[in-house]
Protein backbone atom coordinates (compact mmCIF):
# COMPACT_ATOMS: atom_id res chain seq x y z
CA UNK A 1 0.00 0.00 0.00
CA UNK A 2 1.48 3.07 -0.96
CA UNK A 3 1.23 6.34 0.92
CA UNK A 4 -1.48 8.14 -1.61
CA UNK A 5 -3.66 5.05 -0.36
CA UNK A 6 -3.64 5.51 3.26
CA UNK A 7 -6.46 6.73 4.77
CA UNK A 8 -9.00 5.69 1.50
CA UNK A 9 -11.88 3.86 1.05
CA UNK A 10 -12.22 0.67 -1.15
CA UNK A 11 -15.71 0.81 -2.37
CA UNK A 12 -17.35 -2.55 -4.15
CA UNK A 13 -20.55 -2.18 -5.67
CA UNK A 14 -22.90 -5.82 -5.94
CA UNK A 15 -26.22 -6.27 -7.59
CA UNK A 16 -29.10 -8.72 -5.55
CA UNK A 17 -27.87 -11.86 -5.01
CA UNK A 18 -24.78 -11.67 -4.50
CA UNK A 19 -22.93 -12.10 -1.52
CA UNK A 20 -18.99 -10.55 -1.29
CA UNK A 21 -18.76 -10.91 2.53
CA UNK A 22 -15.94 -14.03 1.72
CA UNK A 23 -13.87 -11.33 -0.28
CA UNK A 24 -14.49 -8.19 1.60
CA UNK A 25 -13.28 -10.70 5.04
CA UNK A 26 -10.11 -11.58 2.95
CA UNK A 27 -9.86 -7.32 2.51
CA UNK A 28 -10.42 -6.49 5.65
CA UNK A 29 -7.36 -9.22 7.45
CA UNK A 30 -4.86 -7.54 4.28
CA UNK A 31 -5.50 -4.21 3.91
CA UNK A 32 -6.55 -2.95 7.80
CA UNK A 33 -5.35 0.34 6.91
CA UNK A 34 -8.06 0.75 3.57
CA UNK A 35 -10.98 0.38 5.49
CA UNK A 36 -14.30 -1.13 2.27
CA UNK A 37 -17.73 -0.32 2.08
CA UNK A 38 -20.15 -2.24 0.36
CA UNK A 39 -22.18 -0.27 -1.99
CA UNK A 40 -25.85 -2.30 -3.28
CA UNK A 41 -27.04 -1.46 -6.33
CA UNK A 42 -29.67 -2.89 -8.81
CA UNK A 43 -28.53 -4.82 -11.20
CA UNK A 44 -29.66 -2.25 -14.29
CA UNK A 45 -28.09 0.56 -12.54
CA UNK A 46 -24.44 -1.08 -11.71
CA UNK A 47 -22.69 -0.07 -15.29
CA UNK A 48 -23.73 3.19 -14.15
CA UNK A 49 -22.32 3.72 -11.04
CA UNK A 50 -19.13 2.24 -11.97
CA UNK A 51 -18.64 4.54 -15.06
CA UNK A 52 -19.40 7.41 -12.69
CA UNK A 53 -17.19 6.69 -10.07
CA UNK A 54 -19.28 5.63 -7.38
CA UNK A 55 -17.22 2.40 -7.04
CA UNK A 56 -14.24 1.47 -7.24
CA UNK A 57 -15.13 -2.49 -8.16
CA UNK A 58 -18.31 -3.85 -8.79
CA UNK A 59 -20.22 -7.74 -8.57
CA UNK A 60 -21.85 -8.11 -11.99
CA UNK A 61 -24.52 -9.66 -13.42
CA UNK A 62 -23.12 -10.51 -17.41
CA UNK A 63 -24.32 -9.77 -19.80
CA UNK A 64 -23.24 -5.77 -19.51
CA UNK A 65 -21.89 -2.70 -21.39
CA UNK A 66 -18.37 -3.39 -21.58
CA UNK A 67 -17.37 0.11 -22.93
CA UNK A 68 -14.78 1.41 -20.47
CA UNK A 69 -14.93 -1.65 -18.40
CA UNK A 70 -11.98 -4.60 -17.72
CA UNK A 71 -14.73 -7.29 -16.80
CA UNK A 72 -13.57 -11.12 -15.46
CA UNK A 73 -16.22 -13.96 -15.21
CA UNK A 74 -16.07 -15.22 -12.21
CA UNK A 75 -19.04 -18.07 -11.77
CA UNK A 76 -22.42 -19.46 -13.36
CA UNK A 77 -25.78 -19.61 -11.53
CA UNK A 78 -28.22 -22.21 -11.91
CA UNK A 79 -31.34 -20.94 -13.01
CA UNK A 80 -34.38 -22.03 -10.95
CA UNK A 81 -38.36 -21.83 -11.57
CA UNK A 82 -40.09 -19.81 -8.44
CA UNK A 83 -43.31 -21.67 -7.51
CA UNK A 84 -46.25 -21.85 -5.12
CA UNK A 85 -45.53 -24.76 -2.30
CA UNK A 86 -49.10 -26.32 -3.75
CA UNK A 87 -48.15 -26.08 -7.85
CA UNK A 88 -47.18 -29.42 -9.30
CA UNK A 89 -43.76 -28.46 -9.88
CA UNK A 90 -43.09 -28.69 -6.22
CA UNK A 91 -43.31 -32.55 -6.94
CA UNK A 92 -40.41 -32.88 -8.63
CA UNK A 93 -36.39 -32.64 -8.46
CA UNK A 94 -36.17 -30.68 -11.48
CA UNK A 95 -38.05 -29.36 -14.44
CA UNK A 96 -37.16 -28.57 -18.40
CA UNK A 97 -38.21 -25.37 -20.15
CA UNK A 98 -40.92 -27.38 -21.97
CA UNK A 99 -42.66 -28.57 -19.20
CA UNK A 100 -43.93 -25.12 -18.28
CA UNK A 101 -45.38 -24.40 -22.05
CA UNK A 102 -48.74 -23.72 -20.31
CA UNK A 103 -47.62 -21.79 -17.18
CA UNK A 104 -47.72 -17.87 -17.29
CA UNK A 105 -44.55 -16.94 -16.59
CA UNK A 106 -43.08 -13.48 -15.65
CA UNK A 107 -40.56 -11.60 -16.72
CA UNK A 108 -39.57 -8.53 -14.88
CA UNK A 109 -37.85 -5.08 -16.10
CA UNK A 110 -34.61 -5.90 -14.03
CA UNK A 111 -34.98 -9.93 -15.64
CA UNK A 112 -30.89 -10.81 -15.35
CA UNK A 113 -30.74 -13.69 -17.36
CA UNK A 114 -30.83 -13.39 -21.51
CA UNK A 115 -33.40 -15.31 -22.87
CA UNK A 116 -33.33 -16.28 -27.06
CA UNK A 117 -37.21 -16.80 -26.51
CA UNK A 118 -39.16 -16.78 -23.41
CA UNK A 119 -40.67 -19.91 -21.81
CA UNK A 120 -44.32 -20.53 -20.98
CA UNK A 121 -46.64 -17.78 -21.70
CA UNK A 122 -46.90 -14.22 -21.44
CA UNK A 123 -47.74 -12.88 -17.93
CA UNK A 124 -50.77 -10.18 -17.75
CA UNK A 125 -48.03 -8.06 -16.52
CA UNK A 126 -44.53 -7.03 -16.74
CA UNK A 127 -43.48 -6.61 -12.96
CA UNK A 128 -40.88 -3.82 -12.40
CA UNK A 129 -38.70 -5.74 -10.28
CA UNK A 130 -37.91 -9.39 -9.36
CA UNK A 131 -39.49 -8.50 -5.90
CA UNK A 132 -42.48 -7.90 -7.06
CA UNK A 133 -42.80 -10.74 -9.57
CA UNK A 134 -42.41 -12.83 -6.27
CA UNK A 135 -45.18 -11.40 -4.73
CA UNK A 136 -47.27 -12.14 -7.69
CA UNK A 137 -46.02 -15.63 -7.83
CA UNK A 138 -47.25 -16.11 -3.71
CA UNK A 139 -50.70 -14.83 -5.14
CA UNK A 140 -50.69 -17.75 -7.62
CA UNK A 141 -50.84 -15.32 -10.82
CA UNK A 142 -47.63 -17.30 -12.55
CA UNK A 143 -44.11 -18.35 -12.59
CA UNK A 144 -40.90 -16.91 -12.41
CA UNK A 145 -37.54 -17.82 -13.47
CA UNK A 146 -34.14 -16.45 -11.86
CA UNK A 147 -30.65 -17.06 -10.77
CA UNK A 148 -30.97 -19.34 -8.12
CA UNK A 149 -29.50 -16.73 -5.36
CA UNK A 150 -32.32 -14.51 -6.29
CA UNK A 151 -34.18 -17.47 -5.37
CA UNK A 152 -32.65 -17.70 -2.12
CA UNK A 153 -32.61 -14.14 -1.64
CA UNK A 154 -36.32 -13.57 -2.12
CA UNK A 155 -37.38 -16.62 -0.06
CA UNK A 156 -41.16 -17.25 1.66
CA UNK A 157 -42.42 -20.00 3.23
CA UNK A 158 -44.59 -20.43 1.05
CA UNK A 159 -43.38 -20.71 -1.80
CA UNK A 160 -40.01 -23.28 -2.94
CA UNK A 161 -38.05 -23.01 -6.36
CA UNK A 162 -36.59 -25.97 -8.64
CA UNK A 163 -33.95 -26.35 -11.02
CA UNK A 164 -34.01 -25.64 -14.90
CA UNK A 165 -31.38 -27.53 -16.12
CA UNK A 166 -31.58 -26.28 -20.14
CA UNK A 167 -32.67 -22.46 -18.98
CA UNK A 168 -29.99 -19.90 -20.18
CA UNK A 169 -27.79 -19.01 -17.09
CA UNK A 170 -27.04 -15.87 -15.35
CA UNK A 171 -22.91 -15.26 -14.91
CA UNK A 172 -21.33 -12.74 -11.90
CA UNK A 173 -18.50 -11.04 -13.17
CA UNK A 174 -16.02 -8.34 -11.35
CA UNK A 175 -15.71 -5.40 -13.46
CA UNK A 176 -14.28 -2.03 -12.83
CA UNK A 177 -13.47 0.93 -14.67
CA UNK A 178 -10.39 0.29 -17.22
CA UNK A 179 -8.90 3.80 -16.92
CA UNK A 180 -9.03 3.97 -12.84
CA UNK A 181 -7.27 0.39 -12.39
CA UNK A 182 -5.25 1.28 -9.44
CA UNK A 183 -3.28 -0.88 -7.04
CA UNK A 184 -6.24 -0.89 -5.03
CA UNK A 185 -8.10 -2.26 -7.64
CA UNK A 186 -5.34 -4.83 -8.26
CA UNK A 187 -5.10 -6.23 -4.37
CA UNK A 188 -9.03 -6.65 -4.94
CA UNK A 189 -8.93 -8.46 -7.90
CA UNK A 190 -5.98 -10.74 -6.56
CA UNK A 191 -8.36 -11.53 -3.50
CA UNK A 192 -11.47 -12.50 -6.31
CA UNK A 193 -9.17 -14.57 -7.75
CA UNK A 194 -7.80 -16.63 -4.83
CA UNK A 195 -4.33 -15.52 -5.00
CA UNK A 196 -2.12 -15.61 -2.02
CA UNK A 197 -1.50 -12.76 0.42
CA UNK A 198 2.78 -13.03 -1.45
CA UNK A 199 0.98 -13.21 -5.02
CA UNK A 200 -0.38 -9.72 -6.16
CA UNK A 201 -0.34 -8.89 -9.95
CA UNK A 202 1.47 -5.25 -10.60
CA UNK A 203 3.40 -5.50 -6.93
CA UNK A 204 6.94 -6.25 -6.47
CA UNK A 205 7.45 -9.38 -4.65
CA UNK A 206 9.26 -9.63 -1.66
CA UNK A 207 12.09 -11.50 -2.09
CA UNK A 208 11.66 -15.31 -0.74
CA UNK A 209 13.82 -15.98 2.80
CA UNK A 210 16.86 -18.41 2.24
CA UNK A 211 16.36 -21.51 3.20
CA UNK A 212 18.82 -22.68 5.63
CA UNK A 213 20.41 -25.44 3.19
CA UNK A 214 21.37 -22.47 1.10
CA UNK A 215 22.68 -20.50 3.97
CA UNK A 216 24.91 -23.50 4.60
CA UNK A 217 26.12 -23.94 1.14
CA UNK A 218 26.98 -20.09 1.08
CA UNK A 219 29.40 -20.98 3.80
CA UNK A 220 33.15 -21.30 3.28
CA UNK A 221 34.10 -24.72 3.67
CA UNK A 222 36.02 -25.59 6.75
CA UNK A 223 38.47 -28.40 7.35
CA UNK A 224 38.95 -30.57 10.06
CA UNK A 225 40.26 -28.77 12.31
CA UNK A 226 37.64 -26.18 12.42
CA UNK A 227 39.80 -22.97 10.33
CA UNK A 228 38.92 -22.14 6.74
CA UNK A 229 40.47 -24.28 3.96
CA UNK A 230 42.93 -22.64 1.98
CA UNK A 231 42.43 -21.92 -1.67
CA UNK A 232 44.61 -23.86 -3.49
CA UNK A 233 45.64 -20.77 -5.51
CA UNK A 234 47.39 -19.71 -1.67
CA UNK A 235 49.35 -22.53 -1.33
CA UNK A 236 53.16 -22.52 -1.57
CA UNK A 237 55.49 -25.02 -2.12
CA UNK A 238 56.83 -26.28 2.12
CA UNK A 239 53.62 -24.58 3.03
CA UNK A 240 52.50 -26.68 6.08
CA UNK A 241 49.60 -25.76 7.96
CA UNK A 242 50.38 -25.17 12.04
Amino acid sequence: MTDGETGRVFRVAYVPGVTPAKWVNIWTERMPGVPVTLVAVPAAEVVGLLRDGGADAGFVRLPVDRDGLSVIPLYVETTVVVVPKDHAVAAVDEVVIADLADDEVFHPLDDTIEWTARPGQPAFTRPATTADAVQLVASGAGLLLVPQSLARLHHRRDLTYRPVPDAPQSQVALAWPTDATTDLVEDFIGIVRGRTVNSSRGRTPAAPAEKPAQRQARKPAQNGSGRRAVPASRRRKGYRPR
